[in-house]
């Protein structure tokens, strides 16, 4: 690098850092007005959602208890089925019609257990997300209230 190259660089830099400095300056910051009335009712919404948030984590959990239920009594018809099956294919042969009956038997109630462990995944993400909900609109009702403190009690 020669000294032109350098001096043109160190000159650039120089002009970055200025407006820079200019944009921090003009961008002043100024408080935010008190309205302890607005804060008020940030705290009754918050109030209203944490309360919805409940009621919405109740009923997933319902979903999963019931879904869990499913689940075992889908993968009770599934091993009873693969007994019917060994039992049609020992009677009457492998490729019997009893045992063709007991082989699409198993793959329906096999698709309904996989489709029950889906519904299981998807509600226990339910539950994650509603009780993540709950807790942000509690750290809401939090900054709110602090919020209002500061607005009522100025320095």
């Amino acid at each position: 690098m020669n000294a032109a190259n350098l001096l043109k660089r160190g000159v650039t830099a120089f002009a970055f850092c200025g407006v820079l400095a200019v944009g921090a300056w003009a961008q002043g910051t100024t408080p935010p007005t008190p309205d302890p009335v607005q804060d008020t009712k940030d705290i009754q919404q918050d109030k209203r959602d944490v309360r919805k948030d409940t009621r919405d984590i109740r009923q997933d959990r319902t979903d999963v208890r019931n879904d869990t239920k499913d689940v075992g009594n889908d993968q009770k018809d599934v091993n009873r089925d693969k007994a019917q099956l060994q039992k049609a294919a020992s009677n009457y042969g492998a490729n019997s019609v009893a045992a063709d009956s007991a082989r699409q038997d198993l793959h329906r109630d096999q698709q309904d257990l996989h489709a029950d462990k889906k519904e299981l995944v998807a509600d226990k993400k339910d539950v994650h997300k509603d009780v993540k909900d709950r807790r942000k609109d509690h750290r809401d009702i939090h900054h709110d209230r602090v919020d209002r403190y500061k607005d009522n009690h100025p320095k």
